[in-house]
């Protein structure tokens, strides 16, 4: 707070106000730490004032959160929460005036992700549950939001028009099963049921050690789902990657029994459906998951219920509202195995190593569909992204990005360079969002398709970006996988659709048949894949 002062001296001396306005900010939130709520309020106000005048919106928004935090933290939950609302007002205002770039309103819709989280929780405090998920929501896949009212060909205007409840009320009617809304503050996990009759059900769970990172990161490596598999490296990382998948046999070590891999899901299960168990109905569950907990592998935590996620409730209403004619009912685009030679290192050396087994997959799936699959060098990027835009299917089996799940495909013929630039292999994610999807379900068949950075968007990567364009629904997988896994995974999966169940109902049946095997019943073997968005049926017929 001395230093405060002294900077906030030469703010003055020198007419910096915005520099002002910033130091009664640091000054204000000094006093609420050492429990001086009047004087905190004071200073915060003097901040709020500043921001006014000099026309900083984005300073008036964050003043107001202060201001709103400072009447939280002191009991007055009607203050605090006028504040927190006049804050998003001026967030809101903020993000639509980014318009189309993607980027930028990520990155600021998640700076922003305090304030949200403090309205639905001062709400709680308040007694307002059904209120708090409303708040919630609307903190939720924003961004994503805006891009499907474009690509869906929705009145922005109209839409907008429509109050946080009014939106979430219009999406319980499309809901077809029990969902479960999940919202994270610190180690705090709030839990909304919504039934298909629109009944909303409360429950509050509390992770005892830690929070959602630290659990989840110690889940994944208990169930070895960071530990290398017998597999081909479908890892992309041209800087060579350190994740690479081992060719060693696997050890008796490391095959867990289904029980023993399963007990170690146990603290995961007790914070998600342990305190909601009592309220589930039926066989399948759609989550809206937050935070870390959008990494989570939710086939796993249930045998008899099949579970997949959706980003929030409004951009799932806006995907099952598509128009009837929106999404392709036949055609199918299978890529395995994208030849990339060409892709060599300094020494002149294949940076990439060619996938047999998953050219082997797109084959067998190709013979079950009556489908020529691309592969090798007919692969290209252009290629791929020329025939995705039309089909019902898009599978794909290749390298992916460990951070985001872009994929490498055979380098376009005609590029500028002969060596290929990223450019000219990497599917990139503005690459998919740059074009028009109809397709109703995407399968991603490669390492760490599901990855990507985690933020008030859900997961930012690859799988997005293909909602993004249009897709209905796409399968991904959370980690590194087994190629012998993964090919009897799809086979079974893909000959559930033909038999005509859903793609969650293939799904489960797929990971049952994994999770029954003596072979491959440890739970990093079949519960890697995950659901993300409507359900799904495809027409695969005979010829």
């Amino acid at each position: 707070m001395e230093y405060y002062e002294q900077q906030l001296s030469i703010a003055k001396e020198v007419g910096d106000r915005a520099g002002e306005g910033l130091v009664y900010g640091n000054l204000g939130s000094s006093y609420l730490t050492l429990g001086k709520v009047k004087e905190a309020i004071e200073y915060h106000e003097h901040s709020l004032s500043i921001s006014k005048e000099i026309q900083d919106s984005l300073g008036e928004g964050f003043a107001w959160y202060s201001l709103g935090y400072d009447h939280e933290m002191s009991g007055s939950f009607s203050n605090a929460l006028s504040c927190y609302r006049s804050s998003i007002k001026h967030f809101d205002e903020i993000r639509h005036s980014l318009k189309s770039e993607d980027e930028w309103k990520i990155t600021f819709q998640h700076s922003c992700r305090v304030t949200y989280t403090a309205l639905w929780r001062t709400l709680l405090k308040n007694g307002e549950v059904d209120e708090a998920l409303y708040a919630a929501e609307k903190c939720r896949a924003q961004v994503l939001m805006d891009i499907l009212k474009e690509q869906y060909g929705i009145n922005t205007k109209s839409f907008s028009s429509l109050t946080p409840k009014q939106s979430l009320l219009a999406a319980l009617k499309l809901l077809p099963s029990q969902t479960v809304f999940v919202a994270v503050d610190g180690n705090n996990i709030a839990l909304w049921v919504l039934g298909k009759d629109s009944k909303i059900s409360f429950r509050l769970s509390v992770i005892e050690n830690g929070d959602a990172n630290m659990l989840m990161e110690t889940i994944l490596k208990r169930i070895g789902a960071r530990d290398g598999v017998r597999c081909e490296d479908r890892s992309l990382d041209p800087l060579h990657s350190n994740l690479r998948c081992s060719k060693q046999p696997i050890s008796e070590k490391t095959v867990l029994s289904s029980s023993s891999s399963v007990n170690s899901l146990q603290p995961l299960y007790d914070v998600l459906l342990g305190p909601i168990v009592d309220l589930l109905e039926g066989d399948e569950l759609i989550v809206v998951p937050d935070g870390q907990f959008c990494l989570a592998p939710y086939s796993a935590l249930s045998e008899s219920i099949r579970i997949r996620t959706i980003p929030s409730l409004t951009a799932f209403n806006l995907i099952a509202g598509a128009p009837e004619d929106f999404h392709s009912k036949t055609g199918a685009l299978l890529v395995g195995n994208p030849c990339l030679k060409e892709v060599i290192n300094e020494t002149g050396k294949p940076i990439f190593k060619q996938l047999k087994c998953a050219e082997k997959e797109v084959k067998m799936i190709g013979e079950l569909m009556q489908v020529t699959p691309l592969i090798q060098r007919n692969a290209t990027k252009a290629e791929v992204l020329k025939k995705m835009k039309s089909v019902a299917l898009v599978h794909i089996a290749a390298h992916a990005s460990p951070t985001t799940g872009e994929i490498a495909l055979a380098p376009n013929i005609e590029r500028k360079s002969p060596v290929p630039k990223e450019d000219d292999y990497i599917l990139k994610m503005c690459d998919v969002q740059a074009i028009s999807l109809r397709a109703r379900l995407v399968v991603l068949s490669c390492c760490h398709s599901g990855r990507g950075e985690v933020n008030s968007e859900g997961v930012v990567g690859i799988a997005r970006a293909f909602l993004c364009a249009g897709a209905r629904s796409v399968l991904v997988s959370l980690w590194a996988i087994n190629d012998e896994v993964t090919f009897l995974f799809m086979k079974s999966f893909y000959q559930h659709l033909k038999d005509g169940k859903s793609a969650s109902a293939a799904l489960q049946q797929a990971t049952k048949s994994l999770r029954g095997s003596e072979q491959y019943c440890a739970i990093k073997h079949w519960a890697p894949f995950v659901l993300v968005g409507d359900d799904v049926k495809l027409e695969i017929r005979k010829k």
